[in-house]
């Protein structure tokens, strides 16, 4: 995806600006919780989505790493991922109690019952979905990636994303992640809020 945080901000009478007005009225104190593989595009869109909200964009895994004073990679070495996924719990239910806000989660975030619940409680979840050519065409890119540390990176991602797939589907919302322009996916995932959420007026 093309990156787009160094444009001009949108003149208030562009439509585009004007429905980003109105879903952020109607989310309230609530949270675009944005789930979905790795290189899914959750960070990069996340952060354009929040621009365009007007919202503060925070980024789990960044969150996550300030809280522990090391880099995910170091704490999987360090401490496993069990240890991992228990901070990450603890740092997602903070940032969505503290409410109003976009959020990019980990890959893995969703598979934790409580985060799930807790999500529905106080955000509506959108789930990034890309096929498995296109997240291993991204994810090669980096070799960040504690879960691909593997003999065969490739098999490993496909059976993530054959185990996780079937959670990701409960999310509120499913956007198609594709090697489209960054702004492409980030109108889609704003319209899609807008189709979802109910209203104005609205009981």
């Amino acid at each position: 995806m093309t990156d787009a945080s160094s444009q001009q901000p949108l003149p208030p009478d562009d439509p585009q600006v004007r429905l980003a007005a109105g879903v952020r009225a109607r989310l309230g104190t609530r949270s675009v919780v944005l789930i979905g593989m790795m290189g899914a595009g959750k960070s990069s869109v996340g952060r354009r989505l929040g621009k365009v909200l007007d919202l503060p964009f925070l980024d789990a895994d960044t969150e996550i790493e300030q809280a522990a004073g090391m880099s995910i990679p170091e704490i999987f070495a360090r401490h496993g991922e069990a240890y991992f996924r228990a901070g990450e719990t603890r740092v997602l239910s903070r940032l969505l109690d503290e409410g109003g806000s976009v959020i990019a989660t980990g890959g893995g975030a969703w598979m934790n019952p409580e985060t799930r619940e807790h999500v529905r409680r106080c955000g509506i979840s959108v789930w990034l979905k890309a096929d498995a050519d296109v997240l291993l065409r991204r994810v090669r890119k980096r070799g960040n990636r504690p879960l691909l540390k593997t003999g065969d990176p490739d098999a490993t991602l496909r059976g993530l994303l054959k185990v996780r797939e079937p959670f990701y589907a409960e999310a509120d919302i499913t956007v198609f992640s594709r090697e489209v322009p960054q702004e492409t996916m980030v109108s889609e995932t704003l319209r899609a809020l807008d189709h979802f959420l109910p209203p104005p007026g609205t009981p």
